[in-house]
């Protein structure tokens, strides 16, 4: 039996793999092994060389495009297409039990799946019937809750309702339940445990699919939670062959429920297992591969694994300490920009990737001053983000109480009691008085008996709100009035209310507009007759109406580290390793959650391919207040040699210190950086842009607030830090 187009295109150890005898295998495959491949070489070594067929065959992946991908792979190698294969995501492939087999699972034939936001509109419908609070119960909180106690595999009953929260917790949980049976609907958690339970209840069928599925094949194990694992161990059985890859240095999902520790467990729950490393790289060189080597070693409890190339040890790790945000945003964009001139990359090619959604700001910001396009992978620009534009609304409606579209946005966020009938009889006002919906809700709160005493008490109420914000705010700056706003309105604990990462990355892109504000404030021009509240509404109405680049186009990724996971670049900036940044602050307040975050620097530093640079700010606006950052540990446990720093400081100096013989004229030598403010006796504040030359030649650069950008002779510039 010609087997070679199987074997001849591998590497050792995964010839090993693929090739394995029958029985459970655990194949640890490092970034950029050829993970893929193995998984479906193995596939195809099983019906061609083993006796398989591929009506046996059950592989499990993630995603619905990795599934695709990974059937296509293994037809192309048997030959065959339509073959009977089951392959799928968890939940695809629960959904295709469940539909075949509806009456043991106890679901109607026609049952159909709750989205996210179907089930949380179903969940906030629970919560009114039992009169549950939504000040004090967030809907995503409940919602969040039910998921994560169905990731569990828990039910209602199964939960301690000993205190208050749990039990409000369970009642809730009891009758959303309650609900989606008179529906016939299940969520997407419900596919899962629901198909547990069957095959748990009905042995016979349990029975049917362990004999059918005699191999079992598993991709990103490392991303599995609890329920996922136990459907695995169900359907497998005692005498399936099992095969699975993951790699326990890329799980950086707990927050979500995934459990690295199921690569140990499955090794204690299937004797024998044979484990099978994935070491060699085929995607950076050696020095990125040594860096990230170096870090994750220094996590307790991995399965172990080098990774190693036999390619080029290329450049070394570039590290820069920028003086702040905007210092760091124009070194990455000025580094990129030569890049892709001096040496042709495509944008493409080159990934800005950061811990928070909220670092994107100022990254977008230099972008679009240099007209270079860009795309937010898996995300939305920084101004069109929900809480962003929530906050905005407000701003809108204080400066300008006409604005229906901010009217009607925020009316009701945070929930303050004015559902869909009022609100419709604002706009039906509106509409038949030609007025604004302002104009409109004065006018029904003023004629009694119009609304119901409630809805009228709930809309005086938020019209005050806005009268008094307005009142209150109206002589502070632009960062300080936001701040109210914020807090006043009840949208910071609104969007705060768990302690999710969602959550987290929301507060903190409220906390990164407050700081656009004071930099705006600072820093732009504002024409004259437009005061700075107008101004500012105006800057952030055309930032998100650039529009990002589109998918198709040759633009440069900006993401998160949970993003990028799975993707590659030739070259990729690591922005904002600083402590409290990254790892970030909330990781030391939690057992596992430090080594999750190694982990995740661990993810970003194998995402390059040739160029892998480095940076951090000493001096960090956050929450509108400057901080002073140090290097992240994840820095200090790159070695050394490996690193190539990078300072872009430059030294005004005095002429009589240059021989220029102008007596009393002579300046200290002083070091500035670039972004940094400094005070001129003439112009007054600015920041430092660019440099030109050195000694009392070199021409500085600066914006001042005053006056605009301007070219300055080094000696002659009688500036100092602001």
């Amino acid at each position: 039996m010609d087997v070679s187009d199987l074997i001849d295109p591998l590497n050792p150890a995964q010839r090993e793999a693929v090739t394995a005898p029958l029985g459970h295998a655990l194949v640890l495959a490092g970034a950029g092994s050829g993970k893929t491949r193995v998984l479906t070489h193995r596939a195809a070594w099983l019906v061609r060389v083993e006796g398989a067929t591929p009506w046996n065959l059950l592989a499990v992946t993630f995603t619905n495009k990795a599934a695709a991908e990974m059937r296509g792979r293994i037809e192309q190698l048997l030959g065959l297409s339509g073959s009977g294969m089951w392959v799928g995501t968890f939940h695809g492939l629960s959904h295709r039990l469940l539909r075949l087999h509806w009456q043991e699972a106890g679901l109607p034939q026609g049952f159909q799946i709750l989205d996210s936001e179907d089930q949380r509109r179903l969940v906030k419908r629970v919560m009114r019937d039992l009169e549950v609070d939504e000040n004090r119960w967030p809907v995503r909180q409940l919602q969040g809750f039910i998921n994560a106690r169905k990731d569990a595999g828990e039910r209602p009953e199964d939960l301690d309702t000993g205190d208050p929260y749990s039990g409000q917790m369970a009642r809730v949980y009891t009758a959303y339940e309650s609900a989606c049976r008179s529906a016939g609907v299940v969520d997407f958690a419900e596919l899962m445990l629901r198909t547990v339970e069957m095959l748990q209840n009905h042995l016979e069928l349990l029975g049917h699919y362990r004999r059918r599925f005699r191999h079992v094949l598993v991709d990103e194990f490392q991303d599995t939670n609890g329920i996922q694992y136990e459907w695995l161990k169900l359907l497998a059985g005692p005498e399936s062959d099992v095969f699975i890859v993951g790699d326990d240095d890329q799980s950086i999902y707990g927050w979500r429920g995934a459990r690295v520790e199921n690569l140990q467990r499955f090794r204690e729950d299937y004797s024998n297992t044979r484990v099978l490393r994935l070491e060699q790289n085929y995607r950076s060189t050696s020095t990125i591969l040594e860096a990230a080597n170096t870090l994750i070693a220094r996590n307790s409890d991995r399965l172990g694994k080098k990774l190693w190339t036999e390619g080029e040890q290329g450049e070394p790790i570039a590290l820069y300490a920028a003086f702040n945000e905007q210092d760091e945003a124009r070194f990455v964009v000025e580094r990129l920009m030569a890049m892709v001139e001096e040496y042709g990359l495509a944008r493409r090619d080159i990934a800005i990737l950061y811990r928070s959604n909220a670092q994107s700001r100022t990254f977008e910001e230099a972008l679009l001053a240099r007209r270079i396009p860009y795309r937010v992978y898996g995300g939305l620009r920084f101004f069109e983000r929900a809480e962003i534009k929530d906050a905005l609304a407000y701003l809108r409606l204080i400066a300008n109480r006409d604005d229906s579209a901010a009217l009607e946005r925020i009316i009701n966020t945070p929930t303050r009691g004015i559902g869909n009938r009022t609100l419709e009889a604002i706009r039906l006002a509106a509409r038949d008085q030609d007025v604004s919906l302002w104009a409109a809700a004065r006018g029904l709160v003023e004629n009694r008996g119009v609304l119901p005493a409630r809805a009228a008490n709930s809309l005086r109420a938020f019209l005050e709100l806005i009268d008094g914000l307005a009142a209150e705010s109206a002589d502070l700056d632009l960062a300080d009035r936001l701040e109210t706003v914020l807090e006043r309105s009840g949208l910071r604990g609104h969007v705060g209310k768990d302690r999710s990462e969602r959550a987290q990355d929301k507060l903190e892109n409220l906390d990164e507009l407050i700081t656009a504000a004071r930099s705006f404030e600072q820093d732009a021009t504002i024409e004259e007759g437009m005061d700075t509240l107008t101004a500012f509404l105006a800057h952030a109405a055309l930032e998100a109406g650039e529009g990002q680049a589109g998918a198709w186009e040759d633009c440069v990724q900006l993401m998160t580290l949970h993003s990028a996971k799975g993707l590659e670049f030739p070259v990729v900036f690591l922005a904002g390793l600083e402590e409290g940044l990254f790892p970030h602050r909330m990781s030391v307040e939690e057992p596992g959650r430090l080594e999750e975050e190694r982990r995740l620097a661990y993810v970003g530093i194998t995402r390059a391919r040739q160029r892998l640079l480095i940076t951090y700010a000493e001096r960090r606006r956050l929450h509108g207040r400057d901080e002073f950052g140090i290097a992240s540990r994840f820095i200090r446990e790159l070695p050394p040699g490996l690193i190539d720093e990078v300072r872009a400081r430059f030294s005004v100096t005095g002429p009589d210190a240059a021989g220029g013989g102008l007596g009393d004229g002579v300046i200290p030598e002083a070091e500035f950086n670039l972004g940094e403010r400094v005070q001129h006796s003439r112009f007054g504040e600015g920041v430092v842009l660019d440099c030109e030359g050195s000694g009392p030649n070199a021409r500085i650069q600066v914006n001042f607030d005053e006056v605009g950008a301007k070219w300055l002779v080094a000696a002659y510039a009688n500036l100092e830090r602001a």
